[in-house]
């Protein structure tokens, strides 16, 4: 089987931690995993992207900016990461 063809399940529990993956997944990823948390309920989400240079933080937030169900995001509190994850709160599904 080849890489491309590969596929990883990631708990739906509100923390998605992007520490083994690449930038360019994060545009697929994250918007997933949040309408994931979003259909069950999960409406504070914890993206846990490392400090290092930014980057990463850096387009997780362009992405949220985009999204419509992104009611607020933030910098995690020191003790949930600090500026190392961002905080998301989302908005309820009018579905449900």
């Amino acid at each position: 089987m080849e890489q491309s063809d590969q596929f990883f399940r990631h708990p739906i529990d509100g923390a998605l931690d992007l520490h083994t993956f690449q930038p360019a997944d994060c545009r697929d990823l994250v918007p997933e995993y949040l309408a994931e948390c979003r259909g069950k309920g999960i409406l504070q989400v914890r993206i846990i992207h490392g400090k290092g240079r930014g980057v990463l933080r850096q387009t997780v937030q362009r992405i949220l900016e985009r999204l419509p169900e992104v009611q607020a995001f933030y910098p995690a509190s020191e003790d949930a990461g600090g500026w190392g994850a961002t905080i998301v709160i989302l908005k309820p599904d009018p579905a449900e």
